[in-house]
């Protein structure tokens, strides 16, 4: 019998009765991050990393019951060892190991083998047992490396400065948004949708550094905004709010900005493909570095990326969960940003 089961709450351990990140409430819920097609609320019990921890108390309520522990550590459920590994997806990330009587289980949740320079870089875990995601498994999604994309967002930027347009950056608040900011600041004034700005404080409180940047509020006037960079998620995106900036230019940050058709869609001025996933040769060389048997391929291009690994002499099937929907709920809907 095996460690994990696929049920409609979601990934099961029997042996060690718990689920991971199921998205129905549940007694025990070992959670691999905090954005909100992980970890939903109702559970009873919460297990995540030191770092997630924060977020869970943002994201749903300061009343959560919840268990923490640090990359390498580990604990002991029924008799299943969990412990909990980088995934370098975003900041607290992880993978979740599970071993018991010898045979050994990865959880992935979401993850990115690029360093971001702001998240725990990424570390293969060997195991018999693989859950993958396959969010830009097709060869397509090749990413640039983050300092060239990071280059050109800052190029974009200050040729807008110069001609006298406010420039609009599209992140999502949990993630992207850090990771522009580590990267973006101190080359300009950056102003961040309240949404991002709770965020920053409550990371920064759990002692993870993060550069400054000016909570936009009523207070903050269109000249200001005119001379830095704003950042703002993506339910800002088509606001009444940005159409009063003068000269707005948006730049969508995103993965699926990669293929051209997704920015006409998005109607954006500019697009960036950044991304908190794992493209392409980053999903297959994860995947060999574990020397996994069997890899489960969830949310993404299930099919398409399953029949390849089966083909390439690794024993995959695909699995369907409710993970891929990452909302932004920590974006206020309406028509301004603070």
């Amino acid at each position: 019998m095996g460690l994990i089961s696929f049920t409609n709450k979601g990934i099961y351990c029997k042996q060690g009765d718990f689920y991971i990140d199921p998205w129905r409430p549940v007694d025990y819920a070992v959670t691999t991050h905090g954005h909100s097609d992980h970890v939903k609320a109702g559970n009873a019990h919460y297990l995540c990393h030191t770092l997630t921890k924060p977020i869970l108390h943002r994201r749903i309520g300061e009343d959560l019951k919840i268990e923490t522990l640090d990359y390498g550590q580990s604990i002991t459920r029924n008799g299943v060892r969990i412990s909990f590994h980088p995934a370098g997806h975003i900041i607290g990330s992880a993978q979740i190991r599970l071993e018991y009587k010898g045979e050994i289980c990865v959880v992935s949740g979401d993850y990115k083998t690029e360093y971001d320079g702001i998240s725990t870089p990424f570390e293969p875990v060997k195991c018999h047992t693989f859950v993958t995601e396959s969010t830009f498994g097709l060869p397509v999604y090749k990413w640039q490396p983050q300092e060239i994309v990071m280059a050109e967002i800052l190029r974009w930027a200050r040729e807008n400065i110069s001609k006298g347009k406010s420039t609009v950056l599209v992140a999502y608040s949990l993630g992207k948004a850090q990771r522009l900011l580590n990267a973006l600041a101190g080359a300009h004034p950056v102003y961040v949708h309240s949404s991002i700005a709770n965020l920053n404080d409550a990371l920064r409180q759990a002692g993870v550094t993060i550069p400054e940047a000016t909570r936009i509020s009523p207070e903050t006037t269109k000249d200001m905004l005119q001379q830095g960079i704003m950042i703002v998620p993506p339910v800002m995106r088509t606001s009444r709010w940005i159409k009063t900036l003068i000269s707005p230019v948006t730049g969508v940050c995103s993965g699926w900005m990669q293929v051209r058709s997704h920015r006409r869609w998005q109607s954006a001025d500019a697009g960036f493909a950044l991304s908190d996933h794992a493209d392409w040769p980053g999903l297959l060389s994860a995947i060999r570095e574990t020397g996994a048997e069997t890899v489960y391929v969830t949310h993404g291009f299930t099919a398409a990326f399953s029949r390849f690994l089966n083909e390439s002499g690794i024993y995959s099937e695909e699995v369907r969960t409710q993970y891929g929907a990452e909302e932004d709920e920590d974006a206020i809907t309406t028509e301004t940003p603070s």
